[in-house]
């Protein structure tokens, strides 16, 4: 009588854990099915792809998600305490040699199936009528230079460097390529055409990052990182660090617009009226 109640007594904890795992395993993939909590559209055809490289990874992760949350439950109740003595066991070779090829395998397979769309922000030569804009994080705000009508950026000089002033990049006023620059805490795009942003830092690591991009990108000081783009709709997103920059560092956000192109040749002729 008392073993049946211990045995009993051994069950019931099992099985109810087996439950809760089988519950918890099935609202998880219900919240990802449904898309409950998810990303904002994508607004570039690298977006789109780094989305579905996404989907295959989540695809093939769920599954094993799914089928070892399973196999863990059979487990809890197969091999129950029944008051018997534990047995040791050697493992299983074969199934160790198994599970691990095929983990290295999908891992370096999803590898090759993303390297397209890195080499897309890093390989892909750029379009000539590509337009520049140079971005500048410094605690706890976004600068972004456009070279204005000439097409060239100016000189700039540290010394120079006057946020009270008006000047926080530096600019050298005595260049004549630097008179017609324009620097806004706003960043404006055209629709359709390529950008190609000169990633920089004034104080300490930043991090540029635009959701519906897809894009984000460290700035480090001392170096320019270049990284293109082109959006394919119009429409205000936000702009903010994604890397932790010190006290203020949840205000540095601000907002990219992404414009037809004649609405953003009228936005750059209002910046240079500033």
């Amino acid at each position: 009588m008392a073993e049946k109640k211990s045995e009993r007594g051994s069950t019931i904890p099992s099985v109810l854990l087996a439950v809760f795992l089988v519950a918890f395993t099935l609202i998880t993939i219900y919240l990802f099915a449904a898309r409950t909590w998810w990303f904002p559209e994508a607004v570039t055809a690298l977006g789109r792809s780094i989305d579905a490289q996404f989907m295959r990874t989540l695809w093939i992760t769920g599954i094993a998600f799914f089928l070892s949350q399973l196999a863990l439950a059979f487990v809890l109740v197969r091999f129950r305490d029944r008051g018997g003595r534990a047995q040791y066991s050697h493992g299983n070779n074969t199934m160790e040699i198994l599970w691990t090829a095929v983990t290295a395998i999908t891992f370096v397979g999803l590898g090759i199936a993303a390297e397209s769309a890195w080499a897309t922000y890093h390989r892909v030569p750029r379009e000539p009528a590509t337009v520049r804009i140079e971005v500048t994080g410094q605690q706890f705000v976004w600068n972004f230079r456009y070279p204005g009508a000439d097409g060239q950026f100016g000189r700039t000089a540290p010394q120079l460097m006057n946020d009270a002033g008006g000047n926080p990049l530096g600019l050298d006023l005595n260049d004549p390529a630097a008179q017609d620059d324009i620097v806004t805490p706003t960043m404006a795009v055209p629709v359709n055409q390529e950008v190609e942003l000169l990633l920089k830092a004034k104080d300490v690591t930043h991090s540029f990052f635009v959701r519906e991009l897809r894009f984000k990108q460290d700035t480090t000081p001392g170096m320019v990182i270049p990284m293109r783009f082109k959006a394919d709709k119009t429409g205000e997103y936000e702009v903010v660090c994604a890397e932790l920059c010190g006290l203020g560092h949840h205000r540095m956000r601000t907002v990219m617009l992404v414009l037809p192109p004649e609405e953003y040749l009228e936005w750059l002729r209002e910046q240079a009226e500033f």
